[in-house]
């Protein structure tokens, strides 16, 4: 009940692009198959600042 006033965390909101991104990719699979690639390279991209945002977190 409490969790709908908790702010999204910048790692949050990567994570939920992520998971938009891949999904995207997925469905694109079935149609076009360079767009589905790009949109796999965005989500690894989006990955990775996910990554250094953890070790950042970790490093504190």
């Amino acid at each position: 009940m409490f969790g709908i006033f908790k702010k999204k965390t910048e790692v949050d909101k990567l994570q939920s692009k992520y998971k938009a991104l891949l999904k995207e990719a997925y469905d694109l699979s079935k149609i076009n198959r360079s767009k589905s690639d790009q949109k796999t390279f965005e989500a690894e991209e989006v990955y990775k600042q996910i990554e250094l945002l953890n070790k950042k977190i970790n490093l504190t």
